[in-house]
């Protein structure tokens, strides 16, 4: 009943091990990356697709190689249980315009398939809350979200979710996410091989049940509740 809602296991080089005892759900950055991750749901019961594009490899491509890769997302729909990477990233490009125009494209061409959206929104955070409330998307993830709190409250609000990555452990900014947000609009998530709860180790997604154990601690409820609620988030929004 454990959950990782975002990682990246082409990137990683034993997923056996790495998905030991959780669903993982693997999430594309790219072409390559998305057929990965397709192979992994073959491969193992336990593994999940998310397909997307990400924000700054999108730069790299002409509006048909995005159309392409949209097309091949659709074509691919009945294999997947959400849209992902996709965003925007401020901080590693300026091109504000550009990525703005390709993520409305996705979210445009995409939301018929009634799939839940995993976002990127580095330093981009108040733009992406606002294109998806523009645009009245209904199922939206927000990956490691490093908004300010009345972004997060809107978040909240809009019903869409917010997961806590292994950092939590020492992260002030993702201890009072949890604390603040109702549960029902968490979940959890590694980033694997990144974001590892102790600093310089490779990520797994295994780890989030460590996670899951802080976030019982903060909110004072029993572990086995909080599992049981974030599969229950889980299931609401990518099944």
């Amino acid at each position: 009943m454990i959950v990782d809602v975002h990682s990246h296991l082409d990137l990683l080089e034993d997923v056996k091990s790495a998905i030991k005892g959780v669903i993982a759900i693997g999430s594309g950055l790219d072409h390559e990356s998305n057929l990965r991750i397709l192979e992994l749901t073959n491969k193992f019961e336990n593994v999940k697709a998310c397909l997307g594009v990400y924000p700054i490899d999108a730069l790299k491509l002409t509006d048909e190689e995005i159309d392409e890769e949209i097309y091949f997302i659709r074509e691919n729909k009945d294999k997947i249980v959400g849209i992902g990477e996709i965003g925007l990233d401020f901080k590693e490009s300026d091109n504000k315009e550009r990525q703005v125009e390709v993520l409305i494209k996705i979210i445009k061409k995409l939301r018929d398939l009634d799939k839940v959206f995993v976002v990127h929104s580095r330093r981009a955070e108040k733009e992406c809350v606002e294109i998806f409330e523009k645009l009245k998307v209904k199922k939206v993830v927000f990956h490691c979200f490093h908004g300010n709190f009345k972004l997060i409250k809107r978040i909240e609000k809009n019903g869409w979710m917010l997961s806590i990555p292994c950092i939590v452990n020492r992260s002030e900014h993702f201890q009072k996410i949890v604390e603040a947000v109702d549960i029902k609009n968490l979940l959890v998530e590694s980033d694997a091989p990144f974001l590892c709860a102790e600093a310089g180790k490779r990520n797994e997604p295994r780890f989030v049940g460590d996670t899951l154990k802080i976030i019982s601690t903060i909110k004072k409820m029993k572990l086995e509740a909080v599992e049981e609620i974030l599969f229950e988030n889980y299931e609401k929004v990518f099944c």
